[in-house]
């Protein structure tokens, strides 16, 4: 059996596609044994929490509190402190680094609309742990880094820049969404009339089924 840690920020509406997967026996030889979120009033958390999945909550903004913003040298090194307790976090099951007898190290992180980019200090220690990291990103390899990529996509769309876009799970690596693609799935884009909620809607829909296929595909390889 291979651990799972799923990284949600939101919904976790993809984190709900994996664990609807796993109850049906779809998700291979993977096991979710854990879900950790950068927000705590991410509905994922209830998703994690339904299907009796053990969550911790990391959030960037406890470690900027009282740290004014144009402060960015101390903000510069809280994000730093950050990125090495996320790393402990997943590893070990604490921020200390300690290994913790309540946790069990994951073969695989998947992260399902995780909002924050990982950083060297986090994927360093996690390549040298032997820990596999994936991500799901609306858009098709090297179209679309980064944030906000379904409403740019759609916009290229209808401004008839481009003719299709899509979902990809990718390896994680240091540049933002550039990582290996272990799966690319396609969808047209610039439907006249279509307005960017039902674009969405068929992203999302695509996301469902592109995280699952591509979490088995990694799974196998493990």
């Amino acid at each position: 059996m291979k651990l799972i840690t799923v990284l949600i920020s939101g919904s976790g509406s993809n984190l709900q596609a994996l664990i609807d997967a796993q109850a049906s026996n779809s998700l291979g030889n993977g096991n979710i044994t854990h879900v950790i979120s950068s927000s705590a009033s991410a509905y994922g958390l209830q998703r994690a929490q339904a299907a009796q999945i053990p969550t911790t909550i990391h959030q960037l903004k406890t470690y900027y509190k009282g740290i004014p913003k144009e402060n960015t040298q101390e903000r510069t090194q809280k994000r730093h402190q950050f990125n090495v307790d996320l790393a402990n976090l997943l590893i070990y099951g604490n921020i200390e680094g300690n290994p913790d007898a309540q946790y069990t190290k994951p073969h695989l992180i998947v992260c399902a609309g995780w909002m924050l980019i990982l950083s060297p200090q986090v994927l360093e220690p996690l390549e040298k742990a032997g820990i596999t990291i994936i991500n799901l990103h609306p858009a098709l390899p090297g179209a679309f880094d980064g944030t906000h990529a379904i409403e740019r996509a759609w916009k290229a769309g209808q401004a008839g820049e481009i003719a299709e876009a899509g979902v990809m799970i990718h390896k994680v690596i240091t540049e933002v969404d550039r990582g290996q693609p272990v799966l690319v799935k396609r969808l047209e884009v610039g439907k006249p009339q279509e307005t960017l909620e039902e674009y969405e809607k068929r992203v999302h829909d695509l996301e469902h089924i592109a995280i699952v296929e591509g979490t088995n595909m990694v799974l196998k390889e493990l």
